[in-house]
């Protein structure tokens, strides 16, 4: 059996997903979150309901989520908000996963290479550049507008350090 951090390893992205799922959402309880999870993949996976609220269950423990029962007739729900801790926890993992981005799309370019230069690379067609096409201009994007808002933030501290 595999020791338990190595199994850990494998709950953190699930736990990641449900963080930022409750963050924008504001509260919300486990099926809402089971089925945004499969909205999120394309149905390409669907944890069980007994993952979602196990998982849940220690998050709570852990202090990173707050439960709150709500009850619709003889119905008990259970939603769930981010802590402090929470949030504080997702910051840390937005920021960790700016710079696996970027790691991300350099790997992803030497793997294509080496796999043409195996032999292993395939022709892209048409319908699959205009989709590679359309994901890196909603990166590019993303990006754009995180650096003008970056730009913007230094420039402001530049110009408030000149007048203290």
């Amino acid at each position: 059996m595999p020791e338990r951090s190595t199994r850990n390893m494998f709950l953190a992205p699930i736990r990641h997903l449900i963080l930022v799922i409750v963050g924008f959402k504001g509260e919300a309880h486990g099926y809402e979150i089971l089925k945004e999870i499969e909205k999120i993949t394309h149905g390409t996976w669907k944890p069980s309901h007994g993952n979602i609220y196990t998982i849940l269950s220690k998050m709570v423990e852990e202090g990173l989520l707050e439960p709150r029962e709500e009850y619709h007739g003889k119905r008990k729900l259970i939603k769930y908000t981010l802590t402090e801790k929470g949030w504080k926890y997702l910051r840390k993992a937005n920021e960790l996963a700016l710079q696996s981005l970027y790691m991300a799309v350099q790997y992803h370019e030497a793997l294509r290479k080496k796999l043409e230069e195996l032999g292993y690379g395939r022709e892209l067609t048409k319908d699959a550049i205009e989709e590679y096409l359309k994901i890196l201009d909603r990166v590019c994007d993303i990006l754009d507008a995180k650096r003008r808002v970056l730009r913007e933030m230094l420039e402001a501290k530049e110009k408030g350090r000149e007048e203290a």
